[in-house]
């Protein structure tokens, strides 16, 4: 069963992100913030990290992306950037910072799961 650490400040987002990867068979595991996100990537060494930009605290998901590719344990963890930052500045600081993937809020459930079959998460 693959892990899943979704790292998104918004309960309710989280929740839609949940539900669309429980049918899955996949292990999730939810971070309210980055610095939260931070110790369970360490902890969990998860499958894939679904990662929100902006959160409040001193860390950002820009941050929690470049820390867990600076790892040498996590750095080939597949990262999805899912934030409300669509702009072209936007997206090429999330992939500057490591990211695999980022998707503009709001997304469809779908979506979110052709890029998980894209970066081998899940099976299709």
């Amino acid at each position: 069963m693959k892990k899943i650490l979704i790292v998104e400040d918004h309960a309710d987002i989280r929740r839609l992100i949940r539900m669309t990867l429980e049918f899955e068979h996949c292990e999730i595991h939810e971070a309210p913030d980055a610095p939260t996100g931070w110790d369970m990537a360490r902890e969990l060494q998860p499958d894939a990290v679904l990662l929100d930009v902006m959160m409040p605290g001193a860390l950002n998901g820009l941050d929690l992306c470049r820390a867990i590719k600076a790892d040498a344990r996590l750095r080939k963890v597949p990262v999805l950037m899912l934030t409300a930052r669509g702009g072209s500045a936007d997206r090429e600081a999330g992939l500057l910072a490591g990211a695999d993937a980022y998707i503009v809020k709001p997304f469809s459930p779908m979506q979110l799961l052709e890029l998980l079959v894209q970066l081998n998460v899940i099976s299709a």
